[in-house]
């Protein structure tokens, strides 16, 4: 039900450009599958669906290695791009002259199959930063909001490391402890590994 891949570019921000690997999640069956931040490699991505309709094209957050191919592959498979309109502005740094299709909100129950998740608004990373719970599958996919090992970066533009540890601690860390974190990056981990550390994120600040 859970499928994951591998893609590699850059990631551009206030003038820096800096290489990096993302995870892309699949969510679904055989017939219909959600396609989580659909980084770098349209082509693998698209392989990796393999001719399953594709509900939505959601992106947990606008910074550019989430979104770049985005549009591209919603033109290729013929599915809607989500995303929390709270992150526009990063958007059309990326995108000017295309808006995403559907407003991710906070709360919006999204189906595939017979798998719902949940819409979690998880400000701090970017703004409009958006997990999605899957309570049946134990699992909760959270873009850059939440690492093995702590928050996801807050020093760019547009972020801020009190609103994202708000977030965490409010949002993700009464989930229950066996639920899997698919991260944006890196390994996963369980929200029960991560909560003890609160206190250490909060001491050192990042």
């Amino acid at each position: 039900m859970i499928e994951h891949l591998v893609t590699s570019g850059t990631f551009s921000l206030d003038g820096g450009t800096w290489d990096v690997d993302n995870n892309v999640w699949l969510v679904g069956d055989d017939r219909k599958v959600l396609v989580i931040d659909p980084a770098h490699d349209v082509e693998a991505i698209a392989e990796r669906i393999a001719g399953r309709r594709v509900v939505a094209i959601v992106c947990t957050h606008a910074h550019d290695d989430h979104v770049r191919q985005a549009p591209a592959l919603a033109d290729l498979v013929g599915a809607p791009i989500m995303l929390n309109p709270a992150d526009e502005l990063l958007w059309r740094q990326t995108h000017p002259d295309r808006q995403p299709d559907l407003e991710l909100r906070d709360g919006q129950r999204l189906t595939v199959g017979d798998i719902e998740l949940r819409a979690l608004a998880t400000p701090g990373h970017s703004p409009g930063s958006t997990c999605l719970h899957a309570p049946e599958l134990s699992t909760v996919f959270t873009g850059d909001t939440l690492f093995q090992g702590g928050p996801g970066a807050t020093g760019r533009s547009f972020s801020s490391f009190d609103t994202i540890i708000g977030s965490i601690r409010e949002r993700l860390l009464t989930l229950p402890e066996d639920t899997t974190v698919h991260t944006g990056h890196g390994e996963s981990t369980t929200i029960g590994a991560e909560a003890p550390h609160l206190p250490e994120w909060l001491a050192r600040g990042h």
